[in-house]
């Protein structure tokens, strides 16, 4: 059981309240989108390479997989120092870094200056923007003042607002305002401390002290799916995994045989879509049977909404509320990423 006493103490940065209000920020990330306007050298590229790291590549990650079957343009996420050798003057470059400071964007930032890349950025400040000034580029500038992973809309509706602004894509603004309606509707629910009626709270507490692993398809949700794992992994601060039928099945699914008194303390979450392909939910039943005997419990979720943009973020919204209950369940602030915060101290003494 979750109270009102237990936000106070636990949620010191209250993220609660940014959670609550993620419909205002796809709003006004969309009015950032509105307001765009792009320069017409951008259209004429071969492939787009966004980069980034964390939360400030998730966005990227989302439009990719969003899009796969109607942007025919080639798009690669890249979370490294460099960009991939086929980088050149036909490829848009969207350098993605909430800080500014991402000491691996910055680099691939100026790698792709040298290979003549066409150049987007999105920031709210830091050294990235002023680069980006100072060389001309098109700057996407969002609010200061969020986490990276809990600023999702400023990295993925800008973008796509860009994309079809440029021809990539068509426009879908009356779906965005649609699913800005859908998650205040979501809202209400996931604020809500009674168990009973909040299925994120209800799924914390299946959780709770076990590893979550995660199984989708690869199509729609494989980056709902690796979102799922960021959140629990820095909210919660508790470890999770992941795979994707189809190729779970042909490799992780023998896995699950030995060490079966540690399988038991695994919680896998079957994340589905009406979407998937027939065979894919065929694969998810038979492998929920034959994990049944190993694994601690099993959650099937469904995504909810009329579009494809609302069932995305109807599972992103969901994975993010249960991440931070579930955090609340360990008596841990979500907001705190003291491993990441010394990493990076020790990485700028050397």
């Amino acid at each position: 059981m979750i109270t009102r006493s237990d936000l106070e103490i636990y949620d010191g940065a209250k993220m609660f309240d940014v959670l609550a209000d993620f419909s205002g920020q796809i709003k006004e990330a969309y009015s950032i989108g509105d307001g765009l306007n792009p320069p017409d050298d951008l259209r004429n590229i071969q492939n787009i390479i966004i980069t980034g790291l964390g939360g400030s590549a998730i966005g990227g990650d989302l439009l990719r997989s969003y899009l796969q079957y109607e942007n025919k343009l080639p798009v690669q996420i890249n979370r490294n120092y460099f960009l991939p050798s086929y980088a050149d003057e036909n490829t848009l470059l969207v350098a993605s870094s909430y800080s500014g400071e991402t000491e691996e964007t910055l680099s691939a930032y100026e790698d792709a200056v040298k290979k003549k890349c066409k150049i987007v950025c999105i920031s709210s400040g830091g050294k990235l923007s002023v680069l980006a000034k100072s060389e001309g580029h098109l700057l996407i500038t969002v609010p200061k003042g969020y986490q990276p992973r809990c600023a999702l809309a400023y990295s993925f509706f800008p973008l796509l607002m860009l994309f079809a602004k440029l021809g990539f894509v068509s426009e879908r603004n009356s779906q965005i305002l649609d699913l800005v309606e859908f998650i205040n509707g979501k809202k209400d629910i996931y604020t809500s401390l009674d168990s009973a009626s909040n299925n994120a709270i209800s799924n914390a507490e299946y959780i709770k002290g076990r590893i979550p692993v995660i199984y989708s398809s690869n199509d729609l949700l494989d980056i709902v799916n690796l979102r799922w794992r960021g959140q629990f992994s820095e909210n919660s601060k508790s470890l999770a995994f992941g795979n994707y039928f189809p190729e779970m099945n042909h490799n992780e699914i023998v896995g699950w045989q030995e060490n079966s008194e540690i399988l038991r303390n695994f919680a896998v979450l079957f994340l589905k879509d009406k979407e998937d392909n027939p065979r894919i939910l065929k694969r998810l039943q038979v492998t929920k049977e034959l994990l049944g005997p190993y694994r601690g419990i099993d959650i099937e979720i469904e995504s909810e909404g009329n579009s494809r943009l609302e069932r995305i973020f109807d599972l992103v919204y969901l994975g993010d509320w249960i991440s931070f209950y579930l955090a609340i369940l360990y008596k841990t602030d979500p907001s705190p990423i003291e491993k990441i915060n010394i990493l990076k101290n020790k990485l700028m003494e050397s």
